[in-house]
């Protein structure tokens, strides 16, 4: 079986010079290699293509067989590296936590540590009879999180 260190290796190698950068790599039975890339602008199928062929040029099939696929990190998947994180300040997020909570955001910072995300919540201050909005910041832990994915608006 081919080994997603040998994979991961070839594909910084080739990325290091790039406005691209690698996000995940999934070796799964049979040799089924994923290789997803992003890039701060936006992929394009050309950069999945010349990475694609490099990477075929540095392993042999004749001693082992795979099928590859390199791929951009899809719109909607969640965040995997804290330079998806940085790309996305802004931006409109979900977070899903590891209690299950789920909350809609603004992404407005990231470290390497944690994020914070601007939540806004309806709340009915004392002796008022409707609620207000109350925005606030909540700082997480990558651990704290199951995924953060963007959200799309139409």
């Amino acid at each position: 079986m081919i080994e997603k260190n040998e994979i991961k290796a070839l594909a910084e190698e080739y990325l290091k010079n790039s406005p691209d950068y690698l996000v995940d790599i999934i070796v799964a039975p049979g040799n089924s290699i994923t290789v997803e890339i992003d890039n701060d602008n936006g992929v394009n199928i050309d950069d999945c293509v010349e990475l694609s062929r490099h990477l075929e040029s540095q392993l042999d099939r004749d001693a082992e067989d795979f099928e590859l696929t390199v791929t951009s990190a899809g719109l909607t998947s969640p965040f995997k590296t804290h330079r998806q994180y940085k790309k996305y300040e802004g931006k409109e997020v979900e977070v899903l936590t590891k209690k299950g909570e789920k909350l809609k955001g603004t992404l407005k910072s990231s470290t390497y540590d944690n994020f914070t995300v601007e939540v806004s919540k309806m709340v009915k201050p004392e002796g008022a009879k409707r609620k207000t909005e109350v925005k606030e910041e909540q700082t997480f832990n990558y651990d704290e999180v199951k995924h953060t994915k963007y959200l799309i608006k139409f």
